[in-house]
């Protein structure tokens, strides 16, 4: 991945609105707006060309700010910290005196702190050693904090309150591969270091690195987005309650444990992305950001505008410049210290509107996106770290959490967009947890899945997914649960008889997700072990379950085990990545949908030179079935959930060769006939020349 070393500093050109509006001319009545939003973000980005030299010095706070070794061997170290009367150091190398080191009072709110070397000419700090900061606040107290800098941060023995840990180890890791090309395709693992283990313990980078990497190779995965890396106090929050934006969790290993996973990986050729979390952070005031200097705003908004009332989280003042300077660094410092290849943003609905996306619906009324609920601070920050990120590292990739469909988030910035590259699908699992809940499956209907599956912005990518972590934590259910329920104890055994209850949740299962990978975005996401239908909920020790591991796990134990089923949900996941990756579906147009039959149950749709054809129906089977299909040809079927590798009945021969007629159908030009068995879903895919039989 190549970086640029300077972005131009006169900006970038005007917008290219007519592309945007080419694409929804129902924008057009919302251009004041647009370009409102777009001059906002270039007087940020003037000002910061102007007046701190271009964004790549800008972005690269990290180098000024926090604890530096100096060329002589001592320390330098620099705060903001405005609302502070004095600051002073204190740690392992002063016996822990609070006001024996200060620092000095610099312009703007800054601090700076130069600690000589020792005697023997050695560094002031010791590698691992502890230190604080301590702030005299306006009345006089002297408060305890720790560095929002801070690179590594381990929990005191005796306080469990996290502490600031000295990292300079002897010998600097040094990466050994480069990152890998962008794919065309994305086929996301959605991970979490901590559960990666069968065993009830906090799993650390090694194991990961060692065990679970292989293991999403095999699956032909070409992503890796890791949950819960930015160091967070209480596990049991999932790593969305930030203390310590620059370090990575020292609950896993020591950071360069991090960098030899995301090392191996790309030795993979699989690209890493961090789920960075800007939306808000810990209200922890010892260990984290809150009250650093004393006051009540500093890096957050006063008042209540800096509180998120429903996740009890403090929300940043994007209008800040050392706020700018602090989170655009963050995302500079895991691109070039751990060599991330992208982020998943975290909670940008939240973001987007100063209702956070409490209790606020969207209809799909255009005008619900460029009125006053718009938070435009918190745009312009998502603008200007999209494009800062895209232009100097032009294979980054960004993907939005994001629900209520903000126009134009995913286009580029040149075009009046908010650059983001992809945006998450979250109606869809949403979707599918409610048929489960709510139908029984004779009652599904074939118009509003199809609908939900294809409901999205022409020209703005989606990340499509069946389920992920949100559906795996404890009080909701996976969808292997949901289908199977208690039967995943007592009867996924090979050696007991197929019952109707599993061979139902089994056949679903394969046909949820393949419909949802064809037809859902052009992306694709799965949430570790739920591509073998792991069969419990996900839930992190805690107060109201006795601090038990017990479901803070994964039990790989139940797929390498080869008596039991989940093997088979594992193989069907394998290949669907694994045809994908040969047919390229995913980084196609969206699908032309020839066929949603209510009575028949059945969905036909053709992308990437395949066709998907499904059979919902409970026990109707038809043969010779036309369906149709714009490409004439001869096919062949090239996945099938009815394999018996997948646990399948076997009632697809995939030696039949269908050829096309030119019979006009479901508004093909051309169609063919197939054998639909009941609760079936296959891909038959056009044969030529250089075709594999």
């Amino acid at each position: 991945m190549a970086t640029k070393m300077e972005v131009e500093e006169t900006g970038p050109a005007p917008p290219d609105l007519e592309r945007l509006y080419d694409l929804d001319s129902y924008l057009k009545p919302f251009d004041k707006e647009i370009k409102r939003r777009y001059r906002c973000f270039l007087d940020v980005l003037d000002h910061i060309n102007q007046h701190e030299g271009g964004l790549e010095k800008f972005s690269r706070g990290y180098q000024y700010f926090g604890i530096h070794v100096t060329e002589d061997g001592g320390v330098v170290m620099r705060e903001w910290a405005p609302g502070a009367e004095e600051l002073y150091l204190m740690g392992d190398f002063n016996g822990w005196n609070k006001t024996s080191h200060s620092f000095k009072k610099l312009p703007f709110g800054k601090w700076e702190l130069v600690l000589p070397p020792k005697a023997d000419g050695s560094c002031p700090l010791d590698h691992l050693s502890k230190y604080k900061l301590v702030v005299k606040d306006k009345n006089g107290h002297l408060l305890e904090r720790i560095c929002p800098w801070a690179k590594y941060a381990i929990p005191s023995d005796e306080t469990k309150i996290y502490e600031a840990t000295f990292w300079n180890p002897p010998e600097k890791f040094v990466f050994q591969q480069t990152r890998p090309k962008l794919p065309s395709s994305l086929r996301i693992y959605e991970s979490h270091v901590g559960i990666s283990s069968w065993e009830g313990k906090v799993a650390d980078y090694k194991h990961f690195a060692y065990n679970v990497i292989p293991r999403i190779k095999k699956q032909g995965y070409n992503c890796i987005q890791m949950m819960a890396i930015m160091e967070h106090a209480y596990y049991a929050s999932f790593g969305y309650q930030v203390t310590s934006f620059f370090a990575a969790s020292s609950r896993y290993g020591p950071p360069d444990d991090l960098k030899l996973l995301i090392d191996m990986a790309h030795r993979e050729g699989i690209v890493v992305l961090l789920d960075v979390v800007h939306s808000h952070a810990s209200k922890n005031v010892l260990d984290g950001l809150n009250q650093f200097d004393g006051t009540n705003a500093c890096f957050f908004h006063d008042g209540s505008r800096g509180m998120h009332d429903l996740w009890g989280s403090r929300c940043f003042d994007y209008t800040n410049w050392e706020v700018l300077r602090f989170l655009l660094s963050n995302l500079r410092w895991w691109m070039e210290e751990y060599r991330f290849d992208g982020f998943r943003f975290d909670g940008v609905t939240s973001m987007l509107y100063h209702s956070h996306g409490i209790a606020h619906g969207f209809s799909g009324d255009l005008g619900e996106y460029f009125g006053l609920p718009t938070d435009s601070e918190s745009l312009t920050y998502l603008t200007l770290a999209n494009h800062m990120l895209h232009e100097l590292y032009p294979d980054c990739i960004t993907i939005a959490e994001e629900v209520s469909g903000m126009p134009a988030l995913c286009r580029p910035v040149s075009e009046g967009g908010n650059g983001f590259d992809y945006r998450l699908g979250m109606a869809i699992p949403d979707k599918w947890i409610k048929v489960l809940k709510e139908f029984k499956d004779e009652d599904w209907n074939m118009g509003d899945i199809v609908h939900t599956l294809i409901n999205r912005r022409h020209g703005e990518k989606t990340i499509a997914y069946a389920e992920s972590h949100d559906q795996a934590l404890v009080g909701d259910k996976t969808l292997a649960f949901w289908l199977m329920d208690a039967e995943m104890y007592t009867n996924m055994s090979c050696l007991s008889e197929m019952t109707v209850t599993v061979d139902r949740g089994l056949a679903l299962h394969k046909m949820i997700r393949l419909i949802t990978h064809g037809l859902g975005g052009e992306g694709w996401l799965n949430f570790i072990g739920n591509e073998f239908g792991h069969p419990e909920w996900l839930d992190f020790p805690r107060v109201g379950n006795n601090s038990s591991f017990h479901y803070a796990r994964r039990q790989w134990n139940l797929v390498d085990d080869d008596l039991l089923r989940y093997k088979f949900l594992n193989n069907f996941d394998r290949d669907m990545n694994l045809t994908e990756n040969h047919y390229g579906w995913l980084a196609t147009e969206q699908a032309y949908v020839s066929s949603k039959h209510e009575g028949d149950k059945v969905i036909v749709f053709e992308r990437g030179g395949c066709v998907f054809v499904f059979n919902f129906h409970t026990n109707q089977s038809f043969t010779d079935y036309r369906i149709g299909c714009d490409i004439p040809g001869k096919y062949k079927i090239v996945l099938d959930t009815d394999d018996p590798a997948y646990a399948g009945h076997s009632r697809l021969d995939h030696n039949t060769e269908f050829f096309t007629e030119p019979i006009e159908h479901d508004n093909r030009a051309n169609s063919l006939k197939v054998y639909m068995p009941a609760r079936v879903g296959f891909i038959l895919a056009k044969q030529g020349d250089t075709e594999e039989s």
